[in-house]
């Protein structure tokens, strides 16, 4: 009957899936007994003629879950009785229909079993069911409470409108109607992977050996435990199959950070509707640690913080014991422990310096990784002919706006066999072939220092080689992706602008062929490195936690649609700061919530620079002029005019932009003291004649009609 007696700091970590199935899983034969008899006290209850008044029967608790451990376990019945007709009606004692009901279902289950196989026992609220085999003992609170969703899968936001109006009306305690809601919290648990909820067992298991371990220790709701370690499955990796040792140190991790700790969800309710949105925005502005029951946002299960105070100190101990930290680096997936949604504005600058800033020590692994493959890219990769190279780095890494939260580096190779864009598109493809093979074989060689794995290509003559690598001198994988371009800007010295004549034979090209905007972009790549390198620090920094923003939304929304490139929303936030604001230290939420505002106003912009391209050549001025009067959105990138990563129609705008909306009412954009933080005076569109270019007035006043008529199009056609 004992869920595994063994301590689980002395498990090694790649033997805590076989502990699971040994010790902690209930035996196969043991669940099919008890689902069958379980099922059978759930059908005696439904029977009419027996119990006219029950009009349904919920399954929660552990076992309705179906996170229960072997040996000892909880459940709940839920018993929906029709004489219930609200919220508040639970309020009034159940004893004596509790009782009547257990003695009667005593009586009709004694008729079916006559083994002893099941106890019902009195309780001060009414009764429980001990449900049992041989290795397995399941109890289950039986409760009384009004059927809220009747036969509605989903709630509306009328339901928890009147759970808060009933919780106001009686004086309940916040999250006393939840049980109301059991049928959610078991759907909410129904889809999740097997391992998921092999990972739980264990998490569970270690509370119970804490609980053992520090006498009179506050209890803690196992659901609590439960829906933390679903958030860090969900937010780190979101995979049927995983490595249980990195979901294990996730969620320790996040116990240790239990101070800053805030997990919801918006699954059954959202901030749509001013009555939830109300609650919510209490509740997650409360003292953390916060947990919000998925299924009833009145309900933070979070429980006694004492309680996480041992639990942060025990979670430092199995986190550092030997077995789970063996290897160099122990990995664990990233996750941070509180939303950006619920940071305060004053906040933000912390939030970033915290969470989303890289450490030297993660920049010095970049710089590391980097250097290992530059070295091989020049002296390995290319020995066995005369090509030459020049290796170009770029990605956020280069620009100074890379995330915590992801090793990434970009590396474009100007190969000298690729003499013009047209032997790029054509050729690049051998290129990428030849450094694949070359580092397969440097990697064999290196094997026991370095470990790659290589991302299997998108097209059939792929324009990146995608890999990561890992090594012993690194704390984590870095993930790189190689590109070969034509060397367009030749010798360009520091601080120049390339020559009209690089754009204007890049925009015959684009304008004779059926090729995407942005095709070259990657030959480009130093003048789009300096474009956001040469920022003040505190706008990377804003750039950091737009990216972090669009990440969210992706996440939410990349089933849903195509989203606009990061880029776009990168360029965005520089536009919005020179617009706005150009001092080097600035109110960061002004800054993020300026940016914010200019996605719901997608269909009106139009941005470009002329930091690299103008309208002083003929070729490039007509160009310029056709790219201004496309369908909004237009952001032009400033290091080549054909890639327009606004992009129109191309991406879904509105889906981002529908998010940005509902964000507007964050505590992102409160200050200290609860009053709104207003965003920067920023117009969405320019013209050639706002920026100073030398145009006919009759042009530029061409030009900006015939914007005001793509902005009215735009406005029907999303009517």
């Amino acid at each position: 009957m004992g869920n595994g007696e063994s301590q689980l700091s002395s498990v090694p970590a790649q033997k805590l899936g076989w502990f699971i199935q040994e010790y902690l899983k209930p035996y196969e034969e043991c669940q099919t007994l008890i689902d069958e008899m379980v099922n059978t006290i759930c059908d005696v209850l439904q029977e009419p003629e027996q119990f006219p008044l029950v009009q349904g029967v919920a399954i929660g608790g552990s076992y309705g879950r179906k996170t229960v451990l072997r040996g000892n376990s909880d459940g709940t019945l839920v018993l929906f009785f029709s004489d219930l007709k609200q919220f508040q009606d639970q309020k009034r004692s159940q004893r004596d229909i509790l009782d009547k009901t257990g003695d009667k279902l005593k009586f009709c289950l004694f008729t079916k079993w006559m083994e002893n196989n099941f106890e019902i026992q009195k309780s001060l609220d009414g009764f429980t069911i001990q449900v049992f085999t041989k290795n397995q003992r399941i109890s289950f609170e039986v409760l009384a409470a009004f059927n809220a969703l009747s036969l509605n899968d989903n709630p509306s936001p009328w339901i928890y409108r009147e759970l808060k109006r009933s919780l106001d009306k009686t004086n309940a305690s916040p999250g006393e109607f939840a049980v109301c809601f059991t049928e959610l919290q078991q759907k909410f648990f129904d889809n999740r992977p097997g391992k998921l909820k092999d990972l739980i067992l264990l998490i569970k298991h270690w509370h119970q050996q804490c609980q053992k371990k520090i006498k009179n220790l506050p209890s803690l709701s196992p659901y609590a435990l439960e829906l933390l370690t679903v958030y860090a499955w969900e937010q780190g990796c979101r995979k049927d199959d995983f490595d249980i040792a990195e979901g294990v140190r996730t969620v320790l991790k996040l116990i240790k950070c239990q101070e800053q700790l805030c997990v919801y969800w918006m699954v059954n309710y959202n901030f749509e509707d001013e009555t939830i949105r109300n609650i919510l925005l209490h509740q997650l502005q409360s003292a953390r640690p916060v947990i919000l029951d998925p299924v009833d946002p009145t309900n933070n299960v979070s429980g006694d913080k004492i309680c996480w105070q041992w639990l942060k100190k025990e979670a430092q101990t199995w986190l550092t014991s030997p077995n789970l930290d063996n290897e160099l680096p122990a990995p664990s997936w990233n996750v941070l422990p509180a939303p950006l949604f619920t940071t305060p504005g004053h906040l933000l600058d912390k939030f970033i310096k915290e969470f989303l800033q890289p450490n030297k020590c993660f920049l010095e692994q970049i710089d590391s990784a980097v250097n290992i493959i530059c070295t091989f890219l020049k002296e390995n990769c290319f020995r066995q002919s005369t090509a030459k190279i020049q290796i170009v780095r770029g990605g956020s890494t280069a620009k100074g706006t890379a995330l915590k939260t992801g090793s990434d580096a970009d590396l474009v190779v100007f190969h000298n066999s690729l003499k013009s864009y047209t032997s790029q598109k054509n050729e690049r493809h051998k290129i990428v072939k030849e450094i694949h093979e070359q580092l397969k074989a440097f990697w064999r060689e290196k094997e026991e220092e370095l470990e790659v794995s290589f991302e299997p290509p998108k097209w059939k003559a792929p324009r990146v080689l995608s890999f990561s690598l890992k090594s012993k001198v690194l704390n984590e994988s870095v993930s790189f992706d190689v590109l070969p371009a034509f060397n367009a800007l030749g010798q360009l010295s520091s601080g120049s602008t390339p020559s009209p004549e690089v754009y204007a034979g890049l925009i015959d090209l684009y304008k004779s062929s059926d090729l995407p905007g942005g095709e070259f972009s990657t030959c480009f790549t130093v003048l789009q490195r300096n474009f956001i390198r040469s920022r003040p620090t505190k706008l990377k920094d804003l750039i950091r936690l737009v990216k972090h923003w669009y990440k969210e939304c992706e996440r939410k929304l990349k089933p849903k649609g195509s989203l606009p490139p990061k880029y776009a929303l990168e360029l965005l936030t520089i536009y919005a700061w020179e617009q706005g604001s150009g001092v080097p230290d600035f109110d960061t939420a002004e800054g993020f919530r300026t940016v914010l505002e200019l996605v719901t106003q997608y269909q009106q912009l139009c941005i470009f620079w002329k930091v690299n391209y103008n309208f002083e050549d003929e070729t490039v001025r007509k160009f310029l002029l056709s790219q201004l009067q496309k369908t909004r959105p237009v952001i032009l990138d400033p290091a080549e005019p054909t890639g327009d990563v606004g992009g129109g129609d191309r991406w879904c705008w509105h889906l981002l932009a529908k998010e940005a909306k509902e964000w507007l009412s964050s505590p992102c954009f409160k200050d200290g003291t609860g009053n709104p933080i207003p965003p920067w005076k920023v117009p969405t569109m320019q013209t050639p004649g706002s920026c100073g270019a030398r145009i006919h007035p009759i042009v530029n006043e061409m030009f900006s009609s015939r914007s005001h008529r793509i902005l009215n199009n735009n406005s029907k056609r999303n009517f």
